[in-house]
């Protein structure tokens, strides 16, 4: 097993949504805004190259969207998908599957492409993965969190007959080294991959921990629709990555890729941060 970071660029949110009831003076110092209160945040997937198979967790934003939208979040940065794939020479046609932590167009919108009026899978030899609690509630979403399940990003790929689901249990095994582990604060049954590599234990944090600037428990999303749980789930799994010595892979942060953990007497914080490709 090989496993690679896939960059697809930076978008920026408003630093309040994302860190909540955490005072701008406090979450500043570790995430500076700009001058309309917007930080800088990274799309960045994983790839899993394992024998026969290449799967590709979570693929951006994606490019289809209009002008309008596209102007809200202030997409920028030289990487993207494509290229992303091509410097490890592979192109979208050799993904086999396709792994989606969530449903949130952050995390999925480069799931489909636009041809024409139509809308049509980018990876047209991938099965992709989705677990049916979720899909559920991504399809019928609630007024508060409908924004972010855009039907183009979702429909689509069940239309063409490539959505597979997971059986919505913790711990279900995904394939050879990797189980799944469900959070359900941020949004209901999000997946985070658990990956056994090089002797390491890998957690693809998704959005229960965007960056490593969240680690502190308070620090929670305005986004989340649960952020008690949010709460809760953080807290036992930074308990149980501190113990085993995970290793945490961040999808937004835009400094820090990976990190490891330690005890501090303020509570569980980063021991070192480091990229994928130095373990």
């Amino acid at each position: 097993m090989k496993l690679h970071t896939i960059d697809t660029g930076f978008f920026k949110l408003d630093g309040g949504a994302m860190f909540g009831v955490v005072p701008k003076t406090m979450w500043q110092k570790l995430v500076p805004p700009d001058e309309n209160n917007l930080c800088t945040w990274a799309m960045r997937c994983l790839l899993i190259e394992d024998d026969k198979k290449l799967t590709l967790i979570d693929n951006g934003i994606g490019d289809k969207q209009d002008d309008k939208f596209l102007s809200h979040y202030h997409l920028h940065g030289d990487d993207t998908l494509d290229k992303s794939l091509a410097k490890l020479g592979f192109s979208r046609a050799d993904i086999t599957d396709v792994f989606l932590t969530h449903l949130h167009f952050d995390h999925c919108g480069g799931s489909i492409i636009r041809e024409g009026e139509k809308l049509k899978p980018a990876f047209e030899n991938a099965r992709y993965w989705s677990n049916e609690q979720h899909w559920q509630w991504a399809v019928a979403p609630n007024d508060r969190e409908k924004a972010s399940f855009l039907k183009e990003n979702i429909l689509p790929i069940q239309e063409s007959g490539q959505l597979n689901f997971v059986e919505t249990k913790d711990g279900v095994d995904f394939a050879e080294n990797v189980r799944i582990r469900f959070a359900f604060g941020h949004t209901d049954a999000m997946m985070l991959p658990q990956i056994q590599y090089k002797g390491r234990t890998i957690v693809y944090m998704a959005d229960l921990l965007p960056s490593a600037a969240h680690l502190p428990l308070p620090y929670v999303m305005a986004y989340d629709m649960f952020p008690l749980q949010t709460l809760h789930e953080k807290k036992a799994f930074l308990e149980e990555a501190l113990a085993g010595d995970f290793v945490l892979y961040f999808e937004h942060d835009a400094v820090n890729e990976c990190a490891t953990l330690q005890q501090t007497d303020k509570g569980i914080r980063v021991k070192e941060t480091f990229k994928l490709s130095e373990l």
